[in-house]
């Protein structure tokens, strides 16, 4: 499976518990943090709720 940089781009004040949730269950939380994740269902499913906010990137 390919592995996925995920970087967090935009802040998460303002947005929904259910958006700050996604985005610390992908190890995320603060701009410019990063995390790698392999691609999967799951993963997919997350980063389509926060799509808004973060940066994705074949590593």
């Amino acid at each position: 499976m390919a592995k996925l940089l995920i970087t967090q781009v935009r802040s998460q004040i303002g947005q929904s518990e259910r958006h700050r949730g996604t985005l610390r269950a992908l190890g995320l939380g603060r701009i410019g943090r990063s995390a790698e994740h392999e691609e999967s269902p799951v993963l997919a499913g997350m980063l389509r709720k926060v799509r808004h906010l973060v940066k994705i990137e074949n590593a």
